[in-house]
């Protein structure tokens, strides 16, 4: 078993083992702990005797060296439709972009980016208003599935991976997946930047950026000069302002909360609002936004416009 090196964890930052090298120790196998394989590390791991490796959200590259060091090579399981979102987020990108599908690609691993011959392909919908987080349990579990179903098939030699469509010898005769009609988008990790909400954007907009960065690194505003994050919203499209309960102006301002007995309203850009579910004030664990709101002040309030840092 190969995994990342011992990280620093919760304010004390104490060293601890990644959840996949605590499963493998509980069940007797050998840890390998490293961020790159190095010619050393990659001459350890064709002494064990495995034909094949199969590697999940490593993120490093191997070299021709190591991936030559197994004799079935290595076989990587994607959490996309590939060639769509190649890279590190492809989860959190398609949420974020308002992707109504996705799946797992596992394919054979080369020295490209997500660019390797695919094995198979399972599909999925995106859930109406899944989170980042509960999509990435779902695919997991999809992916579980499909290796269970291939390595038999890549361990007796019986596989064909298919080129992508962008790399040499692709066909669209034996294009079984319909991959070519995909389109081919990067999927960069998200910055804490890209997580603070623009309320100047459309309600929809800010709802698919609040689940996509749900669980990290989450969407967050400021209220009052402190942090304030945003931990499920759902978006409730054009507003008849004058039909609120809480306000008979036609007016609004991107970014003012409005408090009404059985939910909290964020004015957002475009004459949208988007509701507020989950909420995590500055110093406290989430909560209701609805609970959150009995204990708050004023009638209205205003989340920060300017998009500074926190």
């Amino acid at each position: 078993m190969l995994t990342r090196p011992d990280a620093p964890v919760g304010r004390k930052r104490i060293l601890t083992p990644s959840a996949t090298a605590l499963v493998a120790q509980e069940a007797g196998i050998q840890v390998f702990k490293a961020d790159r394989v190095t010619p050393e590390l990659a001459r350890d791991l064709a002494a064990t005797g495995a034909e094949v490796g199969v590697i999940v959200a490593y993120g490093a590259l191997l070299k021709d060296f190591a991936l030559q060091a197994l004799p079935k090579g290595w076989v990587n399981l994607h959490y996309s439709l590939l060639p769509d979102w190649r890279g590190a987020a492809p989860v959190q990108n398609a949420v974020l972009a308002g992707d109504t599908d996705t799946g797992v690609t596992l394919f054979q691993l080369d020295s490209g980016m997500d660019t390797g011959g695919i094995i198979d392909v399972v599909r999925t919908n995106i859930q109406v208003g899944e989170t980042s987080g509960r999509l990435l349990e779902r695919l997991t579990e999809l992916g579980i599935t499909l290796l269970n179903q291939a390595l038999p098939a890549i361990e007796s030699g019986l596989t064909s991976p298919q080129p992508q469509p962008d790399q040499p010898g692709f066909s669209n005769q034996t294009d079984r997946w319909n991959l070519a009609a995909l389109p081919i988008r990067p999927a960069s990790k998200p910055t804490r930047e890209q997580a603070h909400i623009d309320w100047s954007k459309s309600a929809l907009d800010i709802e698919r950026l609040v689940l996509a960065m749900n669980p990290e690194p989450m969407a967050f505003s400021s209220l009052s000069n402190e942090p304030f994050r945003i931990i499920d919203a759902a978006a409730l499209g054009s507003t008849d302002w004058s039909a609120l309960e809480s306000e008979s102006e036609t007016d609004h301002l991107p970014g003012r909360l409005r408090f009404e007995p059985k939910r909290v309203l964020v004015e957002c850009g475009a004459g949208t609002l988007l509701q507020l579910k989950i909420v995590q004030p500055a110093g406290k664990n989430p909560m209701q936004a609805i609970d959150w709101a009995r204990g708050a002040t004023g009638k209205y309030l205003n989340f920060d416009f300017a998009k500074e840092s926190n």
